[in-house]
This record gives C-alpha cells, sequence and structure tokens, in this order.
C-alpha cells in the first residue's frame, strides 16, 4: 500500500475523468434529431473518446495492481470505508462495462464508425443486438454518472467538511511521499 498516489495515478485519474465528461456531452447528443453525416461523425467522436478511455482504464489498473492505492484515514468510520471501497469497484466496473457494451454496440453497427482508420463496425450488422447492447450501454451511463457525482460529492465531503487528505491525495501533484516514482 503506497502513502500517496504516483503522478502518473494521478495524471491518468484527472485524463480519464476529463475524456468522460467530454464524452457523455458527445453521447447526449445522440438522442436528439441528427443529420446523418452528423450522427455517423458524433459516433466516431464518441467511439474515440472510448478508445482512449479505454487504454487508459487498462493502465490504470495496471498501476492500481501493483502500487495499490493510499491507505483510507483510520478517523474514517466503518460504513465510509465499505463505501469507498464499493464505490470505486462499482465506477471500474461500470467503466469496464461501458467499454465491453461499446465495442460489442460498434460492432453490430449498422453504419461505420471509424476509429483511428478502423472500422469497429466488424460483425454481421443485426440492429436487434444493437439495440439489446444499447440498452444496457446506457444503463452503465446513467449508472456511473450516478456513481460520479457521489464521488464528487464524496471527495468534497473529505475535504471541506472531514478535513482529512483523501481528497488532496489525488489533487496534489507537487509532492508525493512515496519513493515509487
Amino acid at each position: 500500500m503506497t502513502i500517496d498516489y504516483l503522478k502518473t495515478q494521478k495524471i491518468i485519474h484527472w485524463l480519464m475523468a476529463i475524456i468522460i465528461m467530454l464524452d457523455l456531452n458527445v453521447a447526449q447528443k445522440f438522442g436528439g434529431n441528427m443529420e446523418l453525416w452528423d450522427r455517423l461523425e458524433s459516433r466516431s467522436d464518441h467511439a474515440t473518446a472510448g478508445m482512449i478511455v479505454t487504454f487508459l482504464f487498462i493502465l490504470r489498473i495496471i498501476l492500481r495492481y501493483f502500487y495499490g492505492a493510499p491507505k483510507l484515514p483510520s478517523t474514517m468510520p466503518a460504513w465510509q470505508v465499505v463505501s469507498a471501497k464499493l464505490g470505486h469497484y462499482s465506477l471500474y466496473f461500470l467503466m469496464a462495462g461501458l467499454i465491453i457494451t461499446g465495442i460489442s454496440m460498434a460492432s453490430f453497427a449498422s453504419d461505420p464508425i471509424i476509429v483511428f482508420g478502423i472500422d469497429l463496425a466488424f460483425a454481421l450488422h443485426n440492429q436487434s443486438t444493437f439495440h439489446q447492447i444499447r440498452d444496457l450501454h446506457e444503463f452503465c451511463t446513467n449508472a456511473i454518472i450516478l456513481l460520479i457525482v457521489i464521488h464528487i460529492f464524496a471527495a468534497l465531503y473529505h475535504h471541506f467538511f472531514a478535513k482529512d487528505d483523501t481528497t488532496l491525495k489525488m489533487l496534489k501533484f507537487w509532492q508525493t511521499k512515496t519513493n515509487a516514482q
């Protein structure tokens, strides 16, 4: 268990946060009326962001496995410790779910989804399967939005009310207490 996150872990956390927030905005366009060219471009943008998040997610999981995470404050009540662990693992589970359903959904799309020059719509085009997977993708999206909001409120709580260093461990880039960097 490390005393602080690696700077690399912090950078990946914030890059993922920014890309996911931007990508959620792109995805919101799908619900409205769009010209076909705009829909295809937005889908490609969404899929490209998803592939970048996939790479960062894999890297994040590897770093977490090898370097762990800082211990939670000893003053934290047991229910908060359990909630923090459940929340983080749920975020990881939902990110993985979004990645798997996103790639699966793209593979059954009837229109091309080009990411880095590769058409992700490589399976037999099946609208029924596409829509079933899309429903699961949308469920994961709504669930992760809820968990992100809870995560942000928990970070604010720890910083402003509990006044512990839980939030600072992910915010402070200029000082770390681990030699693993």
